[in-house]
């Protein structure tokens, strides 16, 4: 706002100057403010992604990354994170660089506690550690799917009755490869986890009367996150859809190739 003196009088020309003048700088200014968000611009972290995100599907997936920001995903900084790596996104991905030890992001939007899927892709680029600890909800208790971890190759839930994936039953070991895309999906129904690794199913775990909970080193991402350990990792495809209320025994999700 521009302000003027009581004791100066302008005439109405120099009034109707200064409107067409603020007009004119008005027309300027809005095409220069659409070129910082054009398409092509590079993404900043933490920017808020748009509402089109998150239409389902004609599977009932909801994306909850839209390949051009954070959006709702919020970089963890605390205990084990505090020296995180970089979180960049390009390339339609999520890049979580290595921290000493972790790197990982949460997410601070709504989601189901029970009857849902969750899915994304995962890629190890660098390191020999897990590349993916995905923490979800189950009910009010939480577990990690960890992909990759002691040593690079073992797989599976952390914790079941207490014990870390690598001492429970949900332990396998993959043969992960550098810089090749893993499809990784987790099913949480009122009596039983699933999850897979590609097309295998590597988990079918009833849990109802299992004691499920977390390692402390990534409480930090709970209810819901992603993180590596010493590890870069990129992540892409990240998705949810609640379950039917008789879920296939094997339903469909959309085909994806490695690459």
């Amino acid at each position: 706002m521009v302000r003027f003196r009581s004791s100066v009088s302008f005439r109405a020309p120099a009034i109707v100057a200064f409107a067409a003048l603020g007009l004119a700088l008005g027309a300027i200014s809005a095409p220069a403010e659409e070129a910082k968000q054009a398409p092509g611009a590079r993404p900043q972290a933490g920017a808020k992604g748009g509402p089109e995100a998150k239409q389902p599907d004609k599977e009932g997936w909801i994306s909850l990354f839209d390949g051009k920001s954070l959006g709702d995903w919020k970089v963890v900084a605390e205990a084990d994170f505090e020296r995180h790596g970089e979180v960049l996104v390009e390339d339609r991905q999520i890049l979580l660089k290595a921290g000493l030890p972790a790197t990982g992001i949460k997410w601070t939007g709504k989601f189901p506690k029970i009857d849902y899927e969750i899915a994304l892709e995962a890629m190890r680029v660098e390191g020999d550690d897990f590349f993916c600890g995905l923490t979800f909800p189950v009910g009010d208790k939480w577990l990690t799917l960890v992909c990759g971890g002691w040593g690079g190759q073992a797989t599976g839930l952390s914790n079941i009755d207490g014990d870390s994936a690598i001492d429970n039953e949900t332990c396998t070991f993959q043969e992960y490869k550098q810089k090749q895309w893993y499809r990784i999906r987790v099913r949480v129904a009122k009596d039983r986890i699933s999850a897979w690794l590609d097309q295998e199913r590597i988990v079918d775990l009833e849990w109802a009367k299992r004691q499920l909970s977390i390692r402390w080193e990534v409480e930090p991402t709970q209810p819901l996150g992603i993180a590596t350990w010493y590890t870069t990792a990129a992540l892409r495809n990240i998705r949810f859809r609640p379950l039917a209320a008789k879920p296939d025994a094997s339903p469909k999700e959309p085909g994806a190739k490695r690459e």
